[in-house]
């Protein structure tokens, strides 16, 4: 059997492995890599043992603050973020569920307050593998499939 790569290496970036099927181009939305210049591979449902179906982002020459990681991680918790130097992995880091999210999504409730001031804020809660998005303002509950990508 013939081992074949299903995406290419990059020199220098960053690689965001184990994303929850589904969800990275909710993730690119979120970093804005749509509207750049930078090269951005995309791997939609590759076949992962951990998960059995993953999404892939690489994206070159850039790197990702914590926020954004956190970002990421509101998205996918068990995504890896892989910092790549000359086409090796120079840092790994782990994606966890943050407490709170501020300033990122919109809230789906078309009559929260804060659709209006455009500063939304929720707190979130992992129960079996789903997660839950509380919004602060109006007090409701949300999941990820309520958040839209045009909501980014």
């Amino acid at each position: 059997m013939v081992k074949t790569r299903l995406v290419s290496a990059i020199n220098n970036g960053v690689v965001i492995d184990h994303i929850v099927a589904g969800q990275a181009l909710k993730i690119m939305r979120l970093l804005h890599v749509v509207n750049n210049q930078q090269r951005v591979t995309l791997g939609l449902n590759l076949t992962s043992k951990r998960l059995k179906l993953k999404d892939l982002i690489k994206i070159e020459n850039r790197t990702l603050s914590l926020e954004e990681i956190n970002q990421v991680g509101v998205f996918s918790p068990s995504a890896t973020i892989n910092c790549i130097k000359n086409f090796a992995v120079c840092e790994k880091t782990r994606c966890s569920l943050p407490e709170l999210i501020r300033g990122v999504l919109f809230c789906p409730n078309p009559n929260c307050i804060s659709r209006l001031t455009g500063k939304s804020h929720f707190s979130l809660e992992e129960l079996h593998k789903e997660i839950s998005f509380y919004c602060i303002y109006c007090e409701k509950q949300f999941n990820h499939d309520q958040f839209d990508t045009i909501n980014l």
